[in-house]
């Protein structure tokens, strides 16, 4: 298969434009991949294997769109908390840069397809596939000395960044105008749930389950 560098190029960008808006209608399992091959109008089904390899490279292209994006945003946050490292400013270098793709289409299905990826029990990306310097292992370290030992100890950090990727998927799919108010109040919610104090009894339980 003889193609100049545009014409690659140009599949390239509509197989990622037609698995992105199929991802976020239907799910990532429930589309084929000769489903994005034909909303694609590719004229080999070979293309998507060439360019992607396989699902599991197709579902990463599609969240390196936007991903450049929201580390860069993500680590001038975290810059700006360095100095002096509070909660709620560190809660919002994680919500923000995701939040800031509700104000377009396709930052609106990166949303969807992040949350679904994120929360499934075998996702196709693991945290484990992130890079040492990724923005969200940083702010686990950032904000780890600011928590209390029973909120690292029962994984809040993890549930904290799950809540924040299905609210802001949510929100994603419905009709709305101004977005400030919520992403306040999620920061807000989000912050609340890193802080909360357990109860007695579970404390009691965590301990007797140690």
């Amino acid at each position: 298969m003889h193609m100049h560098y545009g014409e690659m190029e140009s599949t390239r960008d509509r197989l990622l434009d037609a698995a992105e808006a199929l991802f976020a209608a239907q799910g990532v399992g429930g589309v084929s991949l000769r489903e994005i091959v034909r909303a694609a109008g590719a004229r080999n089904a070979s293309a998507l294997q060439y360019h992607f390899g396989d699902r599991a490279g197709m579902v990463r292209a599609v969240l390196q769109r936007h991903t450049a994006e929201i580390e860069a945003r993500r680590h001038a946050l975290l810059d700006a908390c360095e100095p002096r490292p509070e909660l709620r400013p560190l809660v919002a270098a994680l919500v923000l840069p995701l939040a800031a793709k509700l104000s377009d289409p396709s930052g609106r299905d990166h949303l969807r397809i992040h949350a679904e990826v994120a929360n499934r029990p075998h996702p196709e990306i693991h945290e484990d596939d992130l890079d040492p310097s990724a923005s969200l292992i940083r702010w686990r370290t950032m904000i780890e000395p600011l928590l209390d030992a029973d909120a690292i100890r029962l994984h809040r950090r993890h549930t904290v960044a799950r809540f924040v990727t299905v609210e802001l998927a949510r929100r994603a799919d419905g009709p709305h105008t101004d977005d400030r108010l919520f992403v306040s109040h999620l920061i807000d919610l989000a912050a609340a749930l890193l802080s909360a104090p357990l109860s007695a009894e579970t404390l009691g339980l965590e301990a007797a389950r140690r």
